[in-house]
């Protein structure tokens, strides 16, 4: 597990039925693209965020596929609409086999 890894996510509180809302999230994460060498002239191996997805209320949203190029704290803004209350649950996958997860609920009012 990467040292230092804090996924941060921005929902609206609430929203009107139907409503298209805008999503942000960031993860904190060093993103190492395993073609930089370290003072001895080793490869320092890929670390970064492979995978990014977001459901709501079990049902997918966005399933994103990040690949070494993508910046360190890879930051990522999209649209979803919402038909009902019901919480967003955000996953992010590493290369290491660590899996980072948090989750944000909306009210429909």
């Amino acid at each position: 597990m990467a040292k230092g890894v804090k996924p941060r996510v921005k929902v609206p509180k609430t929203a009107a039925a139907g409503d298209s809302i805008t999503i942000k999230t960031l993860i904190s994460h060093k993103m190492e693209s395993g073609q930089r060498k370290d003072k001895e002239g080793n490869l320092i191996p890929r670390s970064i965020i492979n995978r990014f997805t977001c459901d709501f209320n079990g049902v997918n949203v966005i399933d994103v596929t990040l690949e070494p190029a993508i910046s360190t704290n890879p930051f990522l803004e999209f649209e979803a609409k919402v038909p009902e209350s019901g919480e967003f649950a955000f996953t992010w996958y590493d290369d290491d086999g660590s899996v980072y997860e948090t989750s944000k609920s909306i009210t429909v009012e």
